[in-house]
């Protein structure tokens, strides 16, 4: 998971919780994004941040391109055209994935997501069409790690 300019301290925190429970490899942490530790980063972590693997990176677009390099396959998570939504999201059995979350208010950098091999929608069907990047990171790691166990 690679927070891109993620800029609330329990936001972080929240991922870092959600990863550890579902066995997120390692949470790439870029740009104004806070890294540990943190007392707001721990409040809402739970001390998960202690036992989730990250890594800081100055420049998001940086983090991505050394993952391509690994094999990695990044999707944006993000409302752009021609995206994937979630539930149509189909995995390769035995590929490497990385999916990136974006600002609170700006999203994705374009850069990144020119970088990545596509955008993931989340459906939404009321009148915001927004969900706080915590929650959308849930959902996200929830469904990867659904798809991932078959």
């Amino acid at each position: 998971m690679v927070l891109d300019n993620v800029r609330s301290r329990h936001n972080v925190g929240s991922v870092f919780r959600t990863a550890e429970a579902y066995r997120v490899e390692k949470i790439i942490l870029c740009g104004i994004t806070y890294t540990p530790p943190h007392a707001e980063i721990h409040k809402s972590a739970l001390g998960a941040e202690f036992s989730v693997e990250w890594e800081y990176f100055q420049d998001t677009l940086t983090a991505v391109e050394q993952l391509k390099a690994q094999g990695y396959q990044l999707f944006a998570i993000e409302q752009a055209e021609g995206s994937i939504m979630l539930p149509d999201f189909q995995v390769e059995q035995g590929a490497k994935y990385a999916v990136v979350m974006g600002n609170e208010v700006k999203g994705v950098q374009q850069s990144v997501i020119d970088c990545c091999k596509g955008c993931i929608e989340l459906p939404q069907f009321g009148t915001k069409h927004s969900l706080n990047v915590s929650v959308t990171a849930g959902i996200v790691i929830w469904d990867f790690w659904k798809l991932l166990q078959h």
